[in-house]
């Protein structure tokens, strides 16, 4: 064993170098990283897929969280960064508000929906578990966010399906909400349409909801843990299945999971976790 003699002197200077670097990490937590947005990029192979559609891009926006407690520009600045990609195709996959307080920050939901990113061909969107209130069960205000959102042309999908251009977008409601019903939809699913899931929370995965479906789900909710220790698991995950944190990942029985990492958040604290926006190449699957 190794012992390293240490004087009074040597000892403050690591403690101030300590602090400075925790200093240093703390800013950048704060005031660097949650602004620091990252376009993310990759192939999406759909069965069935129109040849029309082959090469065509789909943007996926999740977790905008406009409240209180985030700069909602920085949203706005992302959405025109985001317009001089010309996506095909643009989905939205949740909580599009955070609740912090009885206070609904509409007037800055309005502000950020007036500079929206919408597909050339498309646009569509399903609920999170912050648009259900305080409780995540406030049916009022989940109806309210919805009327918002299509009143900017932003058609929401609360288990139903909807089919553009040969691409065929299905829709859950929210997990944690009131309203979430995955049979009113997979019930009549035909596996012979070029179909995508959108669903906010990836537990859903794990349930038996799926009726044979093999194919993408589109999800976000976790922000991947916001902050992450260099090669190790988030710490915090809103998920029982803690295999879903961000990225693409395995979901079994031939279905495959994507997770956003959020564009927004509620408290602005970021580490090893850049917000971002997915852009997906389409393809047809073998």
């Amino acid at each position: 064993m190794i012992f390293v003699k240490m004087n009074r002197k040597s000892f403050l200077k690591l403690i101030s170098g300590l602090g400075a670097t925790g200093l240093i990490t703390g800013l950048y937590s704060w005031k660097i990283e949650p602004y620091w947005l990252e376009f993310t990029k990759m192939d999406m192979s759909i069965r069935n897929l129109p040849a029309t559609l082959d090469g065509k891009i789909l943007m996926q926006i999740s977790d905008i969280h406009v409240g209180n407690k985030f700069d909602h520009k920085f949203i706005i600045e992302a959405f025109e960064k985001a317009k001089r990609v010309k996506p095909d195709f643009v989905v939205y996959t949740g909580d599009y508000i955070t609740l912090h307080e009885e206070r609904i920050e509409y007037e800055k939901l309005y502000d950020v929906l007036n500079h929206a990113v919408k597909g050339r061909l498309g646009t569509v969107a399903v609920l999170g578990n912050h648009d259900y209130g305080i409780d995540f069960q406030d049916a009022a205000t989940a109806n309210e966010v919805t009327e918002i959102l299509e009143e900017f042309d932003l058609p929401v999908l609360r288990n139903e399906q909807k089919e553009i251009h040969g691409l065929n977008f299905i829709g859950f409601d929210d997990y944690w909400g009131t309203n979430f019903n995955p049979p009113l939809v997979m019930d009549h699913i035909d596996i012979g349409r070029a179909n995508l899931v959108l669903n906010h929370n990836p537990d859903v995965c794990d349930l038996d909801v799926w009726n044979g479906y093999q194919g993408w789900i589109l999800s976000g909710h976790t922000h991947g843990g916001q902050c992450k220790p260099p090669f190790l698991p988030p710490l915090v995950l809103p998920v029982k299945n803690k295999k879903y944190n961000a990225g693409k990942i395995d979901a079994g029985n031939g279905r495959t999971v994507y997770i956003n990492r959020a564009l927004g958040c509620r408290f602005p604290i970021r580490f090893n976790v850049r917000p971002e926006i997915s852009i997906f190449t389409l393809k047809p699957a073998p």
